[in-house]
């Protein structure tokens, strides 16, 4: 996990058109919440968020968020990121407040590794991820910026499921079916297509050839 800390003011109004003004200014409305304490509007710089969103372990660590006033400083995880569908950039963030302590439900992104070492790989297989994303429930300070399956020894036809994958300490994938994570999937059949076309055409060559040498041997 990363050790994030934001700078953020109090916002005194809030609504669409306010929102709209801050961003014109370079600022990024956001809201804290949860903890059972009230919401808290505030608002970030701009230009800082839309590197910080596209940190992976911004996703999954506890923030710490400074407001400027006598408000503190408000600890949370990142609950939701509106987005400008046009540009790509957040345009709200809702940050939900927690304690290390606090156990949490998160998404964390699934990474497949060592896929260039994997026999089927190898053999012109393909890894074919089934979960791109695991939810797991641990911690606040223990979440994971992702669960690593290591594709190391598998061919093709092999499949890694829930059960197989090995979890960090303390953290847990609540799950009624032992579901699959990913696959090593044989070739596709476009492949298979294009090969067999290939061989095809090689023995209608093969078979022209072999008309055109009789056809010359009867003449002569």
């Amino acid at each position: 996990m990363g050790d994030f800390i934001l700078e953020a003011e109090l916002r005194e109004k809030t609504g669409r058109g306010e929102s709209r003004r801050l961003r014109r200014t370079g600022k990024l409305p956001a809201v804290i919440y949860g903890g059972g304490k009230p919401e808290l509007p505030i608002v970030l710089d701009a230009l800082n968020m839309s590197k910080l969103v596209n940190n992976e372990a911004f996703h999954s660590s506890i923030i710490k968020i400074n407001v400027g006033g006598s408000r503190g400083i408000n600890s949370g995880l990142v609950k939701d990121i509106q987005w400008d569908p046009v540009h790509d950039t957040p345009l709200h963030i809702d940050f939900h407040r927690v304690s290390s302590s606090d156990t949490v439900h998160m998404e964390v992104p699934m990474r497949a590794i060592n896929s260039e070492k994997c026999p089927g790989v190898v053999r012109g297989g393909l890894v074919e991820v089934i979960r791109h994303t695991l939810e797991v429930t641990c911690r606040a300070d223990s979440i994971p910026e992702g669960i690593e399956v290591n594709c190391a020894d598998l061919d093709i036809g092999d499949s890694v499921h829930v059960e197989n994958i090995e979890l960090p300490e303390g953290v847990e994938v609540l799950h009624d079916v032992n579901f699959t994570i990913l696959t090593i999937a044989a070739p596709t059949k476009l492949e298979e297509a294009v090969e067999a076309a290939v061989i095809e055409e090689a023995g209608e060559e093969a078979e022209a050839e072999a008309e055109d040498k009789a056809k010359a041997e009867d003449e002569a």
